[in-house]
């Protein structure tokens, strides 16, 4: 057919028009219909990126993969939330609160009040000191020995003073790692259960074992190392653990003391560095932290008149206000509250992760670099092992959109604000 006939055909151009006129009417239908923008990741699965080489994983060893996420959330379905979770009525928490991730929980009960991005992956800075009390706590007998050793004292960052050759007590070592956040202190602890590396290991399988599922240390300081990862939910979880052992609860209730100067010299008086314990009416301990890629971290903890709550923040920068202050307003607000409806719970039980879970945990902690599983099924089933993988990714989006869909139902019903 000629080119002329094509372009002139009448039934041919009236075709065009009605379909146009088609297409105008189904377009704004069609725009009504289309999805939303996906939302920003929920959880958080990693820290954000490191600022300083503090991360750098030594010549040879392989940069750890983000912890797993575990299938349900430890605490209840409300933890896998992002942003401001709050019960139906509950007023909003004060402005002033600004740290990336906070939880507020009954102390006793663990019912959380209130949160922000409880599961989000970031990093403890010293309040990982609760953790590491903890395995010292059941693997040392308090009245037991350490003669400081000049490695102790040589530790970077924050140090309670410990002299070489001095003797202490497992009990007064442990009041200088909370009260002062002794980086020498921690490392006196470790060599005394076994190691650096051995502490590490007992305070991962401890933090497993409570259901912290988010954790993974890589230093009983609290420096940060390579695949360092926590978050606020576990961070209260550790504390509330410790606080049910009345030694740790005495220590971090304590205000000032002494330890054993160095040779020929007057006892060392101590003060704690946690100006929510030493200002904050009815405070009954905490603990704070710091590093460059960690920012602030804060554990506090109070008592009014049997009502014991815990706070904690991680990633909060110190405006509009300092993060102490920040603390006592969140404290003064679940005092305020009174019985809410909670949105989560502190696990009192191991929590079991699936066998999926498991297993993807074992593999980060051998080391297996993220994608090496993929590359070995590709080798051993060629597209069958490829197809396997899409179709499990394809699966895995699925559910994600599931969750998340879920969550924005759950966000848009009064139940939740978003900073």
């Amino acid at each position: 057919m000629p080119l002329s006939a094509r372009r002139s055909s009448p039934s041919r151009t009236g075709s065009v028009v009605l379909c146009a006129a088609v297409a105008a009417l189904v377009a704004p239908a069609v725009a009504v219909a289309a999805p939303e923008p996906p939302p920003a990741p929920c959880p958080k699965v990693a820290p954000p990126p490191a600022v300083d080489t503090s991360e750098v994983p030594p010549p040879g060893a392989a940069v750890p993969p983000p912890v797993p996420v575990p299938d349900d959330p430890v605490g209840g379905q409300r933890m896998a939330e992002c942003g401001l979770i709050t019960g139906q009525g509950t007023p909003p928490p004060p402005a002033e609160v600004t740290s990336e991730s906070w939880v507020l929980a009954d102390l006793d009960s663990g019912q959380i009040m209130a949160a922000r991005d409880p599961h989000a992956r970031q990093r403890p800075a010293s309040t990982i000191k609760v953790l590491t009390a903890l395995v010292a706590l059941r693997e040392l007998k308090l009245d037991d020995t350490i003669v400081a050793t000049q490695q102790d004292a040589d530790q970077e960052g924050s140090r309670v003073g410990l002299s070489p050759g001095v003797t202490y007590t497992v009990r007064q070592v442990l009041t200088g790692l909370i009260m002062q956040s002794g980086n020498d202190a921690a490392h006196a602890l470790a060599m005394k259960v076994g190691g650096m590396d051995a502490m590490v290991d007992k305070m991962n399988a401890l933090a497993r074992e409570l259901g912290a599922l988010d954790t993974r240390t890589a230093t009983p300081s609290g420096l940060d190392g390579p695949g360092m990862s926590t978050s606020a939910y576990d961070l209260a979880l550790f504390y509330r653990a410790a606080m049910r052992d009345p030694n740790f609860a005495a220590i971090s209730a304590t205000r000032n003391t002494q330890l054993p100067g160095p040779p020929g010299k007057p006892p060392m008086e101590v003060w704690s560095d946690n100006q929510v314990l030493l200002h904050y009416p009815g405070a009954i301990g905490g603990k704070t932290g710091f590093t460059d890629d960690a920012r602030h971290t804060l554990i506090g903890a109070a008592d009014r008149g049997g009502h014991r709550l815990v706070g904690v923040m991680t990633r909060g920068e110190n405006q509009p206000i300092r993060q102490t202050a920040q603390m006592m307003r969140l404290l003064d607000y679940g005092f305020a509250l009174g019985p809410v409806e909670p949105v989560g719970k502190l696990v009192d039980e191991t929590a079991k992760p699936s066998a999926d879970h498991a297993a993807r945990a074992g593999s980060d902690a051998a080391g297996e670099e993220p994608g090496q599983q993929s590359r070995a099924l590709g080798s051993v089933g060629g597209p069958l092992a490829l197809v396997v993988v899409l179709l499990a990714a394809v699966v895995g989006a699925l559910a994600l959109r599931r969750r998340r869909a879920a969550a924005h139902a759950r966000r848009n019903s009064g139940g939740d604000d978003h900073p």
